[in-house]
């Protein structure tokens, strides 16, 4: 049996509550969510890695991720491009996970483009299915993907949290267009 795969849990503060981080030995985002929600987080962890086939420590900013993760609260919103992530899952969801990547900061697409975004029209509830067991959200956008009209739907972290996630990389990816308009 192989040795189970050692991960790294942090936390920090943000200005919508706790983030938990949790990396690989290597650098790799395994997992993010909020406080209040670890237990679900703990449960896609045993889910992916199996029961006993992963251990959790506690560590400081491991891989310098928590530390990018605060980068991004505080308007650096290019810093979560190039965060490494690796992540279990189907193959299904990882195909719609890489496709949340290219979504650009500060906009929105909806669950039935994001489907025709991999080729997929059909598959408009099983890829809202695979963007609700994103395990980096965030870093792996799902938040910017909106119901067919528009409204903000779904999302585990919670619909206000949503919301200022979307006002905050607005605002913040305005900003050079502002200064640069004076």
């Amino acid at each position: 049996m192989a040795d189970p795969l050692k991960l790294l849990i942090d936390r920090t503060q943000t200005p919508i509550g706790e983030l938990i981080v949790v990396a690989d030995t290597e650098g790799h985002l395994r997992a993010v969510d909020w406080t209040e929600y670890e237990e679900r987080m703990r449960r896609l962890l045993r889910q992916h890695y199996g029961e006993g086939g992963y251990t959790l420590e506690p560590a400081r900013d491991p891989g310098g991720l928590t530390g990018r993760m605060r980068d991004y609260f505080t308007g650096r919103l290019d810093i979560i491009d190039a965060m490494p992530t690796r992540t279990a899952g189907t193959a299904f969801q990882r195909e719609v996970w890489t496709a949340l990547r290219d979504i650009p900061c500060g906009a929105t697409i909806t669950y039935s483009e994001l489907a025709r975004r991999i080729g997929r029209p059909a598959a408009v509830r099983a890829v809202g299915l695979a963007n609700g067991a994103n395990p980096v959200g965030i870093v792996v956008p799902c938040h910017r993907v909106v119901g067919a009209n528009g409204t903000l739907t779904g999302y585990g972290g919670g619909l206000e949290r949503k919301r200022w996630l979307l006002a905050h990389e607005s605002r913040a990816s305005l900003g050079p267009l502002l200064s640069s308009a004076r």
